[in-house]
């Protein structure tokens, strides 16, 4: 069964992630119909997947009416973050299966009306939380499901976003504004808290976080500083935010994403075009943003697990690290590199077959002597080296994951997928992180 999506939503995520992967399996899916406001991205997409002439909607809402004409077996939703709740709505109406985007929903109140519509149509709808998929996070995963370090204790998480990444998407990018998109915890972590939801596998007990905007403010910026960068900044040579080094220098060969938000002439003076008069040539202090630049997250779980995600603007790598410690042995691990470090306190313990993992070398810790693997999860390069393309290989496998439960005609799959109240779990946790770094309170959970 070939499955027919419809894409709505032309940017970056529905053109380079879905319909690109649509086009390299075309024996397993095909991009049936595309709606986005902008012709040049519908149009882009829609020529490279052969939607036909009539399928190709400037609204989204158009698409979805049609949705039975066109013959679909899903809804991709990838359109910006404020219409996600709206869109998910028609589709459960026009009872299409719905690949949705996180975040799912900016607001509690519309998170919460979003999940009793699917309860009360029975709707198929998969969070697109790509972490669960990676191969890293899914062989550390399977190392706790073995029991061979015992029972979890401690989870520790961290995000560190780069201070390049940070002051693209949280400062000048799409996600600088709280009223625009949603706080900081949710738009960036709620992949993270959905890991930290599915290790725990239960609803946690109560939620502790603090953190502000520290740094991006209008009186750190430097002596003299103009609204743009390239309005002679008196301290473009020093400023670790300076827009063309990064945008013109850094990235003059890439063509994707975050270069691909500056407009359509990608060359070095349309990148300074674009800097001169878009978004993304702002001076970092002198921007519209007011979501936070750190935040640290304290989560506990009826079963005694204690979670904590710390979240960074002020990170030098833009990876996440992981540090579990279990009744029974401890595991480490660098999303970035792929490296995960499996120690066993048991003499007996022994590691499950771990099928997305090389083990590079085994040695023993002192005084002990208790064995320690170490190993890299997840795709390499034709050098060898870790690929971070489609998010290290999630994406792939939550599209996978997706086509094979429509063309089964079930849901889930066996590639990590859960149910969607837990999915959403994450998104309720995002929010009662902010309510408690807000009213400075630990928030305790159906309270």
């Amino acid at each position: 069964m070939v499955v027919r999506l419809g894409i709505l939503g032309a940017g970056a995520r529905g053109s380079d992630t879905y319909a690109r992967w649509a086009a390299e399996h075309p024996d397993r899916a095909q991009v049936a119909a595309v709606a986005d406001p902008l012709p040049h991205r519908r149009e882009r997409l829609a020529e490279a997947g052969g939607v036909a002439k009539e399928h190709r909607y400037p609204d989204w809402r158009d698409l979805i009416a049609d949705a039975d004409v066109i013959g679909l077996d899903a809804v991709v939703i990838a359109l910006p973050d404020l219409i996600h709740v709206p869109a998910a709505l028609a589709a459960i109406d026009a009872g299409v299966p719905i690949l949705l985007e996180k975040p799912a929903a900016t607001a509690p109140e519309d998170l919460e009306g979003l999940a009793a519509a699917a309860r009360a149509h029975g709707a198929r709808i998969w969070i697109g939380h790509v972490m669960r998929y990676q191969p890293f996070w899914r062989t550390i995963r399977r190392i706790v499901d073995s029991g061979a370090i015992g029972r979890l204790v401690t989870m520790r998480v961290e995000e560190n976003i780069g201070f390049w990444h940070f002051a693209h998407s949280y400062v000048r990018g799409n996600w600088r504004s709280l009223a625009a998109s949603s706080p900081m915890v949710l738009a960036k972590t709620c992949h993270d808290l959905d890991v930290i939801r599915w290790f725990a596998g239960e609803a946690p007990s109560s939620i502790a976080s603090n953190g502000s905007l520290t740094h991006f403010r209008p009186e750190h910026a430097p002596e003299g500083a103009p609204e743009r960068c390239l309005d002679g900044c008196p301290a473009a040579e020093s400023c670790p935010f300076y827009a063309p080094r990064y945008y013109v220098d850094a990235l003059a060969d890439v063509d994707g994403w975050p270069v691909a938000l500056l407009g359509d002439d990608l060359t070095p003076q349309g990148r300074t075009a674009a800097l001169r008069r878009g978004p993304y040539g702002r001076c970092v202090y002198r921007s519209d943003n007011d979501v936070v630049d750190h935040q640290q997250t304290v989560v506990d779980f009826p079963s005694g697990l204690s979670a904590t995600l710390s979240t960074s603007a002020f990170t030098g790598q833009n990876t996440r690290t992981v540090r579990l410690t279990c009744t029974r042995g401890e595991i480490a691990g660098n999303l970035r590199t792929g490296v995960v470090e499996a120690d066993l306190f048991s003499p007996t313990a022994a590691l499950p077959e771990l099928p997305e993992a090389r083990v590079t070398r085994r040695f023993t810790r002192p005084p002990m002597g208790h064995s320690v693997t170490e190993m890299r999860a997840g795709p390499v390069t034709a050098e060898g080296e870790p690929d971070h393309r489609g998010h290290s290989g999630g994406d792939a496998a939550l599209i996978d994951a997706f086509v094979t439960a429509l063309a089964e005609t079930r849901p889930g799959g066996d590639r990590g997928a859960t149910d969607l109240e837990a999915s959403l779990d994450s998104h309720r946790m995002a929010f009662a992180a902010e309510r408690s770094r807000i009213e400075g309170r630990t928030v305790h959970w159906g309270a």
